[in-house]
């Protein structure tokens, strides 16, 4: 209690009500209304993470939170500058009980201070711990004032130093700790600063155990690599697998309102023998367990409208473009849907290349917006055939109508030009669908979708989509054109049974080979659906289990096919 001298003591009887006063600024700090945001930017890209970069651990983020909760007890957060009159609270008045005590700490001590408003609120309840701030507050003004020697700080009646002798000992614990708070926290903050991690980047990371069975399929008709019918396969001798994915994401800010991501994956997820389809999310970026570079990419804005996406390694669309399903889409994460079709439209992952690229969000107003973006295949290799535009590539454009909180739309349409590769990328669709004219063939693709999303209520929500992608044969003396189909919906019930759970249910049908004409066309498919169940349950902040059942009818395309069924048991840590 050194801090407390007895030069303290010399004040007015009015250090009583200056307690009253100064903890009256105590105010919790008000929150702006959180609206819906679809338009997120990948997994690890929540929109403030983008612009509130913190320290490396969360550790460290929740040391700097409690240090801030620390410094502002006591004051307000939200207070107006010193007030030097008691006419400036327009909220006190002369008739006040404590008037005469108010305006004798602004005029005499000047530790009083107001809300941006310029009221006061005295009949504001306060903790003790509040009262014991706000004293030390006008204590330490005071003693200032006395340091300096300011005039009329003498000449004190002893009935008045006994009330604050009386004062000073009620609150000497909470005085006391206050003090052993404020030290110790500023020995740890300087630990923070000479250990921590960067002042511009944030690490975030994701870590999947998934265990994972496929049952059924005795007899399953699956095509070979060219697009031939085979021979009759069964799913069912797979084994169960525990497999794991872990993601390192580095996320870094230069002006606070851009955001440089880089990612390094590790994974030994693989799907299934003889599946084409129910592909989980996290079985979608094998690596055989090796660290490789798994996304690279820049986020900044121009002006308050654009918002400008720079990949340079493995983009998605749904990196920057909003998918229209914000209770299923993960962003290829593993913390909502559990397969990769049920996580959002596939025409989101149609002509995924490995290059780099552009992508642009236009707000025309705060319910419309304009999605653009072009990624290339080989964008790194200068050959003839390769680069940014004289390879593979896909172009997207989308149209978001977001009239209000609980509904949106969009309008999707993708060019694509493949030499060899996949039309449809991360594990979705039939064969047929992914290779209509066989393997290693150029084919051309304009793909148009629909998507839509509608929110029952604030714990049940409805997404929707369908769409149509029309591929040719670009071989030199081939024809050869197809239609290829896909469609499904999802109902989704957020915090179900506590907060941060999350049910699904999801049925629909993968990519498809509807018709094909021409001299070079495999036959088409059968109809087969996929329908998904799962269950998020959040054990903490940072873990959740997601027992996932997914059953698909007509695999491989032809209804012969005995139905596959798969079970999965997903663990994640996030941190």
């Amino acid at each position: 209690m050194s801090k407390f001298s007895l030069k303290a003591f010399l004040i007015s009887p009015a250090i009583l009500a200056a307690t009253f006063v100064a903890s009256g600024s105590v105010v919790a700090t008000e929150q702006p209304e959180t609206k819906l945001n679809f338009s997120q930017f990948s997994d690890l890209s929540n929109p403030e993470a983008k612009t509130t970069l913190a320290q490396a651990t969360p550790q460290v983020d929740q040391l700097l939170q409690q240090i801030e909760s620390y410094q502002q007890e006591g004051k307000s957060i939200n207070s107006i500058e010193q007030v030097t009159s008691v006419t400036q609270l327009r909220d006190v008045q002369p008739t006040d009980w404590a008037f005469e005590a108010l305006r004798g700490l602004v005029e005499r001590y000047g530790c009083i201070a107001g809300y941006p408003d310029g009221t006061f609120r005295g009949n504001r309840a306060l903790t003790r711990y509040e009262f014991a701030a706000g004293l030390f507050s006008c204590l330490t003004q005071i003693e200032r004032l006395i340091a300096a020697g300011a005039p009329g700080t003498d000449g004190v009646a002893s009935a008045d130093l006994v009330t604050l002798q009386r004062l000073l000992g009620e609150f000497e614990a909470e005085l006391a700790t206050l003090g052993t708070r404020v030290d110790n926290l500023e020995a740890r903050l300087g630990v923070v600063e000479e250990n921590q991690f960067s002042t511009t980047t944030k690490l975030a990371g994701e870590v999947v155990f998934g265990v994972a069975d496929a049952f059924g399929g005795e007899e399953v008709r699956i095509r070979d690599a060219n697009g031939d019918l085979g021979g009759l396969v069964n799913v069912g001798d797979n084994n169960t697998v525990l497999q794991n994915r872990v993601r390192l994401n580095f996320v870094t800010s230069f002006t606070g309102r851009d955001a440089l991501y880089t990612r390094l994956d590790s994974s030994n997820a693989r799907a299934f023998s003889n599946l084409d389809q129910g592909i989980n999310t996290y079985q979608t970026s094998f690596t055989d367990n090796d660290i490789v570079l798994g996304w690279l990419a820049y986020y900044f804005p121009i002006g308050d409208r654009v918002q400008v996406y720079l990949p340079a390694a493995f983009p998605l669309w749904q990196d920057f473009v909003p998918t229209i399903s914000p209770l299923f889409d993960d962003f290829s994460g593993a913390s909502r849907a559990v397969t990769s079709f049920s996580e959002s439209s596939p025409i989101y992952k149609i002509g995924l290349p490995e290059g780099g690229g552009l992508g642009l969000n236009f707000e025309l107003s705060d319910s419309l917006m304009i999605s653009a973006g072009y990624f290339g295949g080989d964008t790194a290799n200068p050959n003839e055939g390769s680069g940014l535009f004289e390879g593979e590539y896909s172009a997207l454009g989308q149209l978001t109508w977001s009239p209000g909180d609980r509904f949106q739309l969009g309008l999707t349409y993708v060019n694509a030009h493949f030499q060899g590769s996949d039309i449809f990328g991360l594990g979705v669709g039939t064969q047929s669908a992914v290779r209509p004219f066989g393997l290693n063939t150029k084919t051309q693709t304009d793909s148009y979708g629909a998507q839509a999303y509608f929110a029952l209520s604030d714990r049940i929500g409805i997404n929707a989509f369908g769409g149509l992608t029309k591929a040719f044969n670009e071989d030199a003396g081939a024809t050869g054109e197809a239609d290829i189909y896909y469609y499904g919906g999802g109902l989704a019930f957020p915090d179900f049974g506590k907060e941060g759970n999350l049910a699904g249910l999801f049925v629909g049908v993968e990519p498809y080979l509807d018709s094909c004409s021409g001299t070079d066309c495999v036959p088409g498919d059968d109809n087969g659906f996929h329908v998904n169940a799962f269950y998020k349950y959040q054990l903490n902040e940072n873990i959740s289990l997601t027992p996932s059942f997914t059953w698909l009818t007509a695999p491989g395309g032809r209804e012969s096919s005995s139905d596959v069924y798969l079970g999965t048991l997903r663990t994640t840590f996030t941190f």
